[in-house]
């Protein structure tokens, strides 16, 4: 425990007492947002970033250290475990790298060395390794029915002997050093058929770079190539250093006599061709995956917490609007508490091309339940629908409209789920999709936790990491966010609650089922009733739940119950009321935190305390903003080199960053035209849902891709020196990472659910972009228009 304590320590940069009471409370069942945000002064204060580092990392160290002993074990069973050996494993700061320490050791009973050893030819061995005798001479007099001439006896010892040298475990680390150094990754195409089914890896087909150097979205494009039986990937290095090395190692220019010497250079050939090199070529494209990976989770989450985290337009009547052709348009109204109040279907295209009765019913619903806000999910036949939206909007400029457009991403994976049936189970699926595209406009964070966060598209190769570390990952963001926000108990769905500290989904849909039979919460305290709801899951979830308009004041805000009694400690001494005390900053700023500090409550908790009562229930997300697109700019081909844009960003990655300017496709702007500056990281600069000012470089029309800079024009770029340009399967490869929505029952479309705005369609009108959900995925954001 005390070595676990110590690592974690170091790795965070924090005393081991913090680690010791944060592990304490870990493994007491209290989850990182509760410890974060109440137990401040348990840890000393270590924020939710390093407790998530700090959880995550204490699983990982757990298991390795119970690995370790493991190891250990097995090596004294078998009197293998030297000092230097029980040092090397000790040290090992991954379970691959005390795997590869272990290998050599591992029990084989059915290797050729082991069965070599079995028949009697281990001493032998044993005899050429240590004295000068010809191995023939060695071997006269033995004789085995499995052996029965001289040239699989030798080959029998040979096996033994680069066993043995296996189990030198500081001369393969050398050995690994040595060929790593200028390790190369070559890839080539697997085949002649295989270029044109696999011409988006067409940068692939001969290609090798410096394996240190490889970038991770690069190694995982390439990885991806190999799984789809495109490209054959190979490490390869030079042999005549490590060959050298070895023969050092066991001075093999000095034994004599010469068939001896010559016969253990031939081993020691074998050694490094077939057991060393095969090994540390694996290795060593296994740490680069690994690595690769872990910063592609990092990717997916970064960018995922500003997908959730993005701008809410609020409580606002809003009309959801699901294109479709031949299917028809589905509409839903969703009104403020984001109830469904009204739906239908229309039909302004082929082959019923009915677009008066559209406008007409488009009007209607609009002007019969207030509509504020239409949102128009991107899919097929986004573009036609705006402009049939647009030209109701013209003809009734007595409704105050505006529209935008939004991802759609997932509604498709979301109507047809269980979820979805259970939430609206009187609506057809095909408008479900509709309702849901409404309320992610009102409320993204309370919409999207209902979707699986890979379907949304805002990652970098998710489809080709771990599976189980990238749905940890993702799943530790969302709690994070939606505690971080906090949610109405009396509205929230059971998606949305199964995330709150302390809960899950049992206990989350009990809650609701309770709300529905007994309506709705007056207080936080009622929730001790639900079932399965006892004080130790109420003092985890009890301050992310709010109760708005109820009878305590404090239970819409994040003062958690068990700080009440503070609360009116502080009002009594002001002789003021818990609700004038509520928002009101100059009784508060004149309390000093420090004359309420004791033994049970610390100066941190009291000052959360005070920040919360001058701004209850504050909301961590931004603003809802939007920004305009050009209106006579709708298609790539009428990008021009210099042209300035504003744009929203919809996908950060390793090389750069994805921005949409209204043309139906993405533009990139590389990493090395973020600033002026060095750039290590874009998620420095830029994130999902920002608004930025972008001038075009590069556009070629053919291949739809646009090429875009931050940088001002004539400006001279140090990150530009220092990086090269871009290689076109970086971007080619981002936009093929969208995989394509599941179709919808009872639907029937050309082109999937879900195709990607990659074809050029109808100029449309002015439209406006939400910043915040512009984020909503990589190949589509949030647009207006008013």
């Amino acid at each position: 425990m005390t070595d676990l304590v110590q690592q974690l320590a170091s790795e965070l940069a924090v005393r081991p007492n913090q680690v010791e009471a944060a592990i304490k409370l870990i493994d007491e069942g209290a989850s990182v947002p509760f410890i974060a945000r109440y137990r401040k002064e348990v840890t000393q204060g270590l924020d939710d970033t390093q407790l998530r580092q700090l959880d995550t990392r204490l699983a990982y160290l757990r298991d390795l250290f119970e690995r370790r002993e493991k190891v250990i074990l097995s090596l004294q069973e078998q009197n293998k475990l030297s000092d230097d050996l029980l040092a090397r494993v000790n040290a090992v700061e991954t379970k691959n790298a005390l795997e590869e320490i272990y290998a050599p050791y591992r029990p084989k009973r059915t290797s050729k060395s082991f069965k070599a050893k079995e028949a009697g030819l281990g001493p032998i061995a044993d005899k050429i390794l240590n004295e000068n005798i010809e191995p023939q001479v060695a071997l006269e007099g033995f004789s085995h029915e499995d052996y029965s001439d001289v040239e699989s006896q030798l080959d029998a010892i040979q096996h033994i002997v680069i066993d043995e040298w296996a189990q030198n475990i500081a001369l393969t680390t050398a050995l690994k050093t040595i060929f790593s150094k200028d390790a190369v990754l070559k890839s080539l195409v697997a085949s002649d058929e295989k270029k044109e089914v696999g011409k988006k890896f067409r940068d692939y087909f001969d290609f090798s770079e410096n394996l240190n150097k490889v970038p991770s979205h690069r190694l995982l494009a390439m990885l991806r190539g190999r799984q789809e039986n495109v490209l054959g990937l190979k490490v390869d290095g030079e042999d005549a250093e490590p060959l050298a090395h070895i023969e050092a190692e066991y001075a093999l220019d000095q034994i004599q006599p010469q068939a001896r010497q010559d016969f253990l250079k031939k081993t020691a050939q074998l050694f490094w061709l077939g057991k060393v090199r095969p090994s540390i070529e694996h290795s060593l494209l296994t740490e680069k995956r690994l690595t690769a990976e872990a910063e592609a989770m990092q990717v997916f989450a970064e960018n995922l917490r500003h997908l959730l985290l993005s701008a809410p337009a609020g409580a606002r009547c809003t009309l959801g609007v699901d294109p479709g052709i031949r299917t028809g348009v589905k509409l839903a109204v969703v009104n403020a508490s984001g109830d469904v109040v009204a739906h239908s279907t229309i039909y302004p295209f082929a082959p019923k091309e009915d677009k008066a009765g559209s406008i007409a019913e488009l009007a209607r619903l609009c002007r019969e339940f207030n509509v504020d806000l239409i949102a128009i999910g991107n899919g097929t036949a986004s573009r036609e629908t705006e402009a049939v939206i647009a030209e109701m909007m013209a003809e009734n400029t007595d409704l105050n409209l505006t529209r935008i457009t939004v991802s759609e991403a997932g509604a498709s994976v979301y109507s047809a789920s269980e979820l979805a049936a259970a939430e609206l189970p009187e609506l057809d699926v095909v408008i479900r999709g509709a309702v849901s595209i409404a309320r992610r406009l009102q409320d993204p964070l309370a919409e999207l936790v209902k979707i699986d966060p890979k379907s949304i598209g805002v990652g970098q190769y998710q489809h080709d990491v771990n599976q189980t570390g990238l749905a940890k990952t993702l799943d530790a963001v969302v709690e994070d966010c939606v505690n971080a926000v906090g949610v109405d108990v009396n509205t929230a769905s059971a998606a949305i609650l199964g995330y709150i500290a302390g809960l899950n989904k049992a206990i989350a849909q009990q809650i609701v089922e309770y709300r529905k039979e007994n309506g709705r919460f007056d207080n936080r305290q009622a929730l001790k009733n639900v079932p399965r709801l006892g004080e130790r899951t109420f003092e985890q979830a009890a301050g992310f739940l709010r109760i708005l308009e109820g009878s305590e004041p404090l239970d819409a805000s994040s003062v958690h119950p068990e700080r009440y009694a503070l609360v009116e400690q502080i009002v009594q001494t002001k002789a003021t009321t818990v609700k004038d005390i509520i928002g009101n900053t100059e009784i508060i700023r004149q309390v000093t935190a420090e004359d309420f500090v004791n033994d049970q409550v610390g100066l941190p908790t009291i000052q959360d305390v005070l920040s919360e009562l001058e701004k209850p229930g504050r909301d961590p997300r931004p603003e809802f903003r939007t920004a305009k697109f050009r209106e006579d700019i709708t298609e790539v081909s009428q990008l021009t080199e210099g042209l300035q844009l504003e744009g929203v960003i919809t996908n950060v990655t390793n090389f750069g960053a994805f921005v949409d300017v209204g043309v139906h496709q993405d533009g990139l702007i590389h990493i090395s035209e973020l600033a002026n500056e060095f750039v290590s990281d874009p998620h420095k600069v830029v994130k999902p849902g920002q608004i930025v000012q972008v001038r075009v470089i590069q556009v070629d029309v053919e291949r739809k891709r646009v090429n875009l800079s931050m940088r001002p024009e004539g400006s001279a770029s140090a990150a530009k020196a220092a990086r090269q340009q871009p290689r076109r399967g970086e971007q080619n490869e981002q936009r093929t990472e969208r995989k394509p929505q599941a179709k919808r029952p009872q639907q029937s479309r050309p082109q999937g659910d879900r195709p990607q705005r990659n074809k050029p369609q109808a100029a449309k009108p002015q439209e406006n972009k939400i910043g915040g959900l512009g984020a909503l995925l990589l190949q589509a954001g949030i647009k207006g228009s008013k």
